[in-house]
Parts: structure tokens; sequence; C-alpha cells
């Protein structure tokens, strides 16, 4: 079949599929692309080819910003349980390495992207063409292989020959829960355009079957021995469960042993919140009810997690001297840290053995703390703090406006720690707080790659003034797709996160405030004259401002019964408090310092210190 490479690419992709559990699924839905010279002779018009002939459906998606679409098509994983993704196609040069973000966003989440950046000449005919860095010590190099690092698997598509096996490649990882991340394919301008007489196979359709890999017996046998000695076990559920569709068996196993269910970011709302066994978030910002276990548990049962410093409070919070982990997860990778008993295994399938031979039920002698804490958040959710709404009652009204099943997006600055210590998840779906890599900029990005996995779900983007003003602009791209989104602006100001995690490390919220320069040489000033709700509209969004929480929660109300997107602005107190998680993070303090607020700080950052452990 005589076809160009960027036209073998499309018809390729059009053609994989992913099965798991009976149910198939386009492997890459979509493309997302900005297009240039780079690209717009070669995918892009294999793209428009597929579209006008009908013949390969590959759904084309115009993006605003080459960083955002990887967002996007991370996002877009995430809500599919990583069975099927989007491609991303953007010309040679800065359209390329503005993926980068993207990329290391994708892997560090264990999330699979598929990204198309264009290349160099492969004949180099025309070297040094527009847009390409010239290397003295090889002319095999380029902005490209930047993106070795970020990617799980990388090639470079020099000849047409070499296609078939690169495309193979890449949907082995992409549809590897162990191996997956971004997968990044460059594709030199002229070899996109180039034709080439491909084997007809390579086009005929291929079903990438999912596993669910079932515990090793051995395994699951060490692991069943470790946790019936327990006395005082904690389940730390992670993405993973959500990955594998195992929350009715975390459901199943939590009811009967009565073991409390703490979460990280990405395992929130893998149990319901008002589930019995349900503690809240564990780590740095987790629930001080989780965080008090996991300091007295001995057994820590780890079920899809990767163990971030979040997750184990820069490794201070497991203070049991006798701790052991059992560590499930489909990744050996992962399953092995803190020298944990590790089952390398599906979720389900583990949760399904384990429940039916662990044998034992443990007292929940959490329940009462657990009602006091629900009367915490009632109170973070309703109780004024000041003149302005603080960001918990702005997350309390979203919590209450959003239905079972819809989705709140965030991703970086004060938000999700307030996120994670406060809103009740009721869905598996529902929170998608991206806290790997935790991108500012992330929100509306991601909202709008979710939407597109299930357009069945309101979507709620709660962002930031600080992550709006690095990239708010596929907002543009939402309104030209017909794409309703919910998206939350909450304006302070400035960086209120590391505002505060300035302040607590002695650096007095140094550059951390929009304001006018001031006298003292200093962003001490007036409030900048930025209105961030007229940019939002000037993209084309509905806006509805809002003064009080009251006006909130009616704007909300508004902006759910509307038919395109929506932007609802609240100022918000940058000083507001939310409860103590009870728990810490390590970012280390100047050792020498002139300034007293420094070395307070770093006197109460060598005491806690002294808690940190290596679980070995």
């Amino acid at each position: 079949m005589r076809l160009t490479v960027a036209q073998a690419v499309v018809k390729f992709l059009a053609n994989q599929w992913t099965e798991r559990d009976g149910v198939e699924q386009r492997t890459i839905a979509g493309c997302f692309g900005i297009f240039g010279h780079g690209n717009v002779a070669g995918l892009g018009q294999a793209l428009l080819q597929a579209q006008r002939t009908g013949a390969d459906g590959m759904p084309y998606h115009l993006a605003r910003n080459e960083q955002a679409m990887v967002h996007a098509a991370a996002g877009y994983a995430r809500m599919k349980n990583r069975l099927s993704t989007m491609a991303c196609t953007a010309s040679i040069g800065p359209g390329s390495t503005n993926m980068l973000t993207g990329a290391a966003l994708a892997t560090v989440n264990r999330l699979p992207v598929l990204l198309l950046p264009s290349d160099v000449f492969a004949t180099r005919v025309a070297a040094p063409v527009l847009q390409e860095l010239e290397d003295p010590r090889s002319y095999d190099v380029s902005v490209n292989d930047a993106f070795r690092p970020l990617s799980r698997f990388f090639d470079r598509i020099w000849r047409p020959e070499q296609l078939p096996s690169a495309l193979l490649a890449a949907m082995r990882v992409l549809t590897d829960p162990a191996e997956t991340g971004a997968v990044t394919l460059c594709l030199p301008q002229d070899v996109q355009a180039e034709a080439y007489d491909f084997p007809d196979a390579l086009f005929r359709k291929r079903v990438w079957h999912v596993a669910r890999p079932v515990p090793e017996p051995a395994a699951l046998d060490r692991a069943i021995a470790t946790i019936r000695t327990a006395e005082k076990p904690l389940i730390i559920a992670g993405g993973g469960v959500t990955y594998s569709e195992a929350s009715a068996e975390l459901d199943a196993f939590a009811r009967a042993t009565g073991i409390p269910v703490a979460d990280t970011h990405a395992g929130k709302g893998a149990v319901s919140w008002d589930h019995p066994n349900s503690v809240g978030g564990v780590g740095s910002t987790g629930t001080p009810v989780a965080n008090g276990l996991a300091r007295e548990a001995d057994v820590v049962i780890g079920i899809g997690t990767r163990y971030s410093d979040f997750t184990t409070a820069s490794r201070t919070q497991f203070q049991n001297p006798d701790v052991r982990f059992v560590n499930i997860n489909v990744a050996a990778f992962d399953a092995a840290k803190q020298s944990a008993v590790s089952v390398v295994a599906d979720a389900r399938s583990s949760l399904i053995a384990l429940t039916e031979h662990i044998g034992k039920e443990w007292p929940r002698t959490y329940a009462d703390d657990v009602a006091a804490w629900h009367q915490r958040v009632d109170e973070a959710y309703t109780h004024p703090q000041g003149d302005l709404p603080s960001q918990a009652e702005v997350i309390g009204a979203v919590n209450d406006a959003a239905g079972q099943r819809d989705v709140v997006v965030q991703a970086a600055g004060s938000m999700p720690g307030d996120l994670q210590l406060l809103w009740r998840a009721r869905d598996p779906k529902q929170y998608h707080v991206e806290y790997g890599y935790s991108c500012m900029g992330f929100e509306v990005a991601g909202a709008l790659g979710i939407k597109l996995a299930d357009p069945s779900r309101e979507v709620f983007a709660l962002v930031g003034d600080g992550s709006y003003l690095m990239m708010a602009q596929e907002i543009v791209t939402a309104v030209a797709e017909h794409i309703k989104l919910i998206v939350v602006l909450v304006q302070n100001h400035g960086f209120a996160s590391i505002g505060a995690l300035s302040e607590s490390l002695g650096s007095q919220r140094f550059g951390t405030s929009y304001r006018y320069r001031g006298e003292h040489d200093d962003y001490d000033g007036g409030k900048l004259p930025v209105d961030l709700a007229a940019n939002a509209e000037s993209l084309g969004a509905s806006v509805i401002r809002c003064r009080t929480v009251a006006d909130l929660t009616e704007g909300l109300k508004r902006a759910r019964e509307a038919g395109r997107l929506t932007v609802v602005h609240i100022e918000t107190d940058p000083l507001s408090s939310v409860p103590s998680s009870g728990s810490w993070w390590d970012v280390p303090v100047s050792e020498v310092s002139e300034l007293d607020s420094t070395r307070a700080a770093y006197a109460a950052y060598t005491e806690a210190k002294r808690d940190q452990r290596d679980h070995l």
C-alpha cells in the first residue's frame, strides 16, 4: 500500500484497539495538534485526507498551546483508566519542545500519551533549516532528544522502513500498565511526506489485550501471613485501584476486615468519603485521622501507590519501629518500595484473592475520630474567616454543587493540599488532582481532555490566578469544540501556596504577591489592575462574577444550567487557613542566614528531620 509516512501513521493509529475484560475501545481516540511548516504538509495532510475521505477515522482537535494539548491527552487517558489516549502533533523546534513539560507530567503520573514531534530533515539537504538546533559534535542531534529521559519509549524515524517496528513498539508501551507513560516518535519533516510501499498487514485491525496479572501464589502467601500478624493495619489506596477499576473489590476487602482505608491524591474516591472504613487522605496534606493511624500502623498495605513524598510525609509518616509494608502494584518498580513484601499483580485480582483468604477482622476503633473530623470539615466549609471568602469555603461550595459523578480538576498551588484534606469524593472518577508533577496550567487543559473522555459528567476546573495566567488558552479550544466546562477562577493576587510555604521557611513571602513594585524594591505596593474575568470573557467564555459565598453558590448553579463554557470568578483571602494535617513536608531551609526568620525556620527544620526514617 503506497502511502506517505504520515499517512501510514494515521492509518495505523486508526486501527489500534485496546481490550480489557472483553471491552474494546480505540487505543488512540483522536489527535490534538498545532500545524507549522514542520508538520502541515505531512501529518496535517494525512489527517485532512483521513477526515475528507472518511476511510480512517482520526478526529482532529486544534489546540492553542502544545504543552496544553499534552495535558489534555493525559487528562483523557486518566479518565479512560489508561486504556485509551490521544496523539499530539507539533511542528519542528519550539512547537515540539513546548510538549516537553507535558511529556514529563504524563510519565511521572504513569499516563499514556503519544507524542509526534516534527524533526529536522533526515536528508540534511537544506540544513540548517528554520528552527534547527545545530550541534557541532553531531549531525544526528536535535532538540527532540530532550524527550529521551521524559519518554517511556523514544524513536526517531529516519527512514520509512523503520516505521512499522517503531509503531508496534509504541503501542506495546502505551498499552502496558507497568511501562506506560509518554511515548515519543520523532518525525523528520521530509520523511513525513516521503512515500513507501507499506505491507497491508500493518493496517489491519489490531487489538492490544491488557491483562490482569494474578498474584504469584508464594507472594500472595507472604502478603497474607504479614497482614494476619498486624495489630494496627492500614490500607493506602493509590491510583492503581482506580485504573484497575477495583473500587468494589476494595470496598469488599475493607468491609470484611475492618482495616481503615486512607488514600493518595490519585486514589481519592476509590472508596466514597462516607464509607465506614474511609479515613481520608494520608501524608503531608492528609487528614489528622489518617495520619494518626499511619504513625501507629504496624502493617501498611499499599495498593497501586508509588509512595511520593507527600504520601510518606517525606518519610516521617510511618513511625512504628516495627512497621512493615505489603505493596500490591502492577509495576515491580513500585511494588518493591519501602522494602515491602511485594505482590506484582493487578489490584482487582489481588484484592479478590486477599478477601478470599485473609480470614481476620480488626475492630473499627477509628470511627469516632472520623465522625469528629467530618464535623471539622463542615466548619471549614461554612465558617467565614474574614471579609473575603476563604479557600475552604470555595471548595465547600464546589463540593456541594458537584453531583455524584461530576469531576473536580486541580494541579498546583495551595488548592491540591486543601482538596486532599477536605474534599468529599463520592465516585472513583470525581477527584482529578494532578499531583505527580503538580504542573501549573494543567487545570483548564486537563478538564478539556476529561470532558472529551466522558461528556456525561460536569467538569469543574478549579484554578487559581497563578495557574490561570500560565495557561488558560484552551478555553478557546473548548469554546471552538462546543465543549462545556465550568471553570472556577479563584483570584487571591499571588502565589498563596508558595507564600505560606515561604513564610514557614523564613523567607517572609518574598516574591509571591501580584503587586506593584514598592518603595523598598519589593512587590509590596498596591494590587495590580488585572481583570481575569474580563480576560476569560475575551477568550469566548461566559463569565459570572461573585463577591460572596452566597454569590458563588448561585453562580455555580447557573453554570450547571448553562449550555456552554462558563467561568465563575471569585476573589478569596490569601491568608485564610484550613485545619492542620498534623504532618510534615521536607523543603530544605538555608543552614546559615542573617535573617532571624530563616534561623528560626532552620531550627524547626532540623527538629522535624529527626523523624525521617529509611524503611530497610
